[in-house]
């Protein structure tokens, strides 16, 4: 038995194997929970597929958040397999690729809505429609970077981005409360991921937090599964509103010690 033993979890955004979603996926299937998953085209779903049948499961359903309606078709589907949830996790983020480098003024107009949409607001719409399969009360949980709440190379928009999703945690978490709903971010150091390597720069950035870390390393996905198993359990049941922070501890370096100190 384990401590999301007989709960029901959506997961969103699972790329590939080496995904923070799926390290979460992992983890909460590992401590019992049975889960659906989204994915946003036929592409992801051959990879996803495989993935989903090894820890058994088989609820696969499309979805575009970007598009109209997108989320809430996609639980009128999960609908016709659960009349109930317990937990959804949003691990979504898109920004073009080329605009993630150089400097955040030349964010183009086009680029700065799709990325606040997709990466952003997708997350308040998920809330708006997990609430109604949540009549006892739930958790969401969504996925954001430090250069949310600080400056990184390269990561412009999304950063802008990822402080939105961060706001809506909070705001979320006063909205649903008394529904007994949870909202909380969890705030990923980098990772070897897809997402990350659409960072130009990635490769500096990764080693400089694995060395100014107090840990010494940067995270693995393994770690932030196991933290997101907690806060979408009952052991966190008196958790809402925050940003959770897998790092290593770099999140509270100011100015690094010299090398050797």
């Amino acid at each position: 038995m384990g401590i999301l033993a007989g709960k029901k979890g959506l997961i969103m955004g699972v790329a590939n194997e080496r995904s923070a979603a799926w390290g979460i996926a992992e983890a909460a299937a590992a401590h019992g929970a049975e889960l659906a998953f989204t994915y946003q085209i036929e592409g992801f779903r051959k990879r996803l597929e495989p993935l989903a049948a090894s820890i058994g499961s088989d609820i696969l359903i499309e979805c575009d958040v970007a598009a109209e309606d997108g989320i809430k078709n996609a639980f009128g589907q999960l609908r016709q397999h659960w009349d109930q949830l317990d937990f959804a996790v949003h691990a979504i983020g898109f920004s073009d690729k080329s605009e993630l480098k150089g400097a955040y003024y030349n964010t183009s107009r086009n680029n700065f809505e799709q990325t606040m949409l997709v990466s952003a607001f997708s997350f308040t719409e998920l809330a708006a429609e997990a609430r109604h399969m949540m009549p006892n009360g739930g958790a969401l949980l969504t996925l954001s970077y430090l250069g949310g709440v600080r400056t990184t190379p390269n990561y412009n928009v999304m950063g802008v981005a990822k402080a939105a999703l961060e706001a809506s945690t909070r705001y979320l978490a006063v909205d649903l409360g008394r529904q007994n709903i949870r909202v909380n971010t969890l705030s990923a150091g980098p990772m070897r991921t897809l997402a990350g390597s659409a960072i130009t720069g990635a490769r500096h950035i990764f080693r400089h937090s694995e060395e100014q870390a107090p840990l010494k390393r940067n995270p693995d996905i393994q770690e932030v599964g196991r933290a997101a198993a907690y806060l979408l359990s009952d052991l966190a049941s008196g958790v809402t509103g925050e940003t959770h922070y897998v790092d290593g501890g770099y999140h509270h370096i100011g100015v690094p010690a010299e090398i050797g100190e």
